[in-house]
Order: structure tokens, then C-alpha cells, then sequence
């Protein structure tokens, strides 16, 4: 999936990401970076994640530069 950062907290390495598909809203986790390139996220970075549900709410992970081809 491909989308845009909302918001990130480099503290936390919390945030939100935007997806181009339909608009809705994913999260970022602490741990959400943990094998990638990113150290930190900023506000309107385009990103390419794969997505995870746990508990009712999806989560962005594997998180990599680039364009999935969509």
C-alpha cells in the first residue's frame, strides 16, 4: 500500500498515515520502522507499508521508500 504521512512523534514513533487508495486512515506504531531505511517520518511523506490488523485497528508496517506500482 502507498500513502502519506498525517502526523509522526519521533518520540513515540507514533503517528497516522493517509492511504492513496481510499483515504482512510492507518496507524504507526512504536516499532513501525524497526528494519527499515526511515528513522523518523515527516508530515506529507509519501511511503510504501504493508498493512496489519490487531485489536479493530490496522497498522502500517514494513515500511520502505518507492512505488508500489499503483
Amino acid at each position: 500500500m502507498q500513502g502519506v504521512v498525517k502526523v509522526y512523534d519521533p518520540n513515540t514513533g507514533a503517528g497516522v498515515v493517509v492511504l492513496d487508495e481510499d483515504r482512510s486512515e492507518v496507524y504507526l506504531r512504536a516499532g513501525s520502522l524497526a528494519g527499515s531505511v526511515f528513522r523518523l517520518l515527516r508530515q506529507g511523506q509519501r511511503i510504501v507499508f504493508d498493512v496489519e490488523e490487531d485489536g479493530g485497528r490496522r497498522f502500517a508496517h514494513s515500511v520502505r521508500m518507492g512505488s508500489d506500482g499503483r
